[in-house]
C-alpha cells in the first residue's frame, strides 16, 4: 500500500519560483500594472513597437528588481525594513533629568 502525504504545503508561504510571499504579490501586481499601461498606450494611438518595447523593458526591470529583492531582504525583510522606519528613533521626555530617576510620591485625594 502506497502512503502519501497529504496537506503537505499547509502553513508554508506561498512560493512561485523562489519568490516567496509579499514579493509574489509584487510581482503579480506589478505585471498587471504593466498589461494595462502597455493596453492604455496600444489603444491610445502610439506606436506598437514602442509600446512593446516599453512593456519588454519595464517587465524585465520588474523581474530584476523583484527577484533583487527577494534575494536581499529575504521572506519578511521587507516587513522588517518597513517597522524599522517607522519606528521612533528618540524618545522624548520632556522631565528634568533629576525627576527621572528620584522617586515621586503621589498625592492622594480623598
Amino acid at each position: 500500500m502506497a502512503e502519501y502525504q497529504v496537506n503537505k504545503g499547509i502553513g508554508r508561504s506561498p512560493e512561485f519560483k523562489g519568490l516567496k510571499s509579499q514579493y509574489l504579490f509584487i510581482f503579480a501586481g506589478g505585471l498587471l500594472a504593466l498589461f494595462v499601461i502597455f493596453v492604455v498606450m496600444y489603444m491610445s494611438g502610439i506606436d506598437q513597437w514602442v509600446c512593446i518595447g516599453f512593456g519588454t523593458i519595464s517587465a524585465s526591470a520588474l523581474v530584476w528588481g523583484t527577484f533583487r529583492l527577494n534575494a536581499r531582504y529575504g521572506e519578511f525583510g521587507l516587513m522588517k525594513l518597513q517597522a524599522s522606519r517607522n519606528r521612533p528613533r528618540h524618545i522624548i521626555s520632556r522631565r528634568s533629568f533629576h525627576r527621572l530617576f528620584s522617586a515621586t510620591s503621589k498625592k492622594r485625594s480623598v
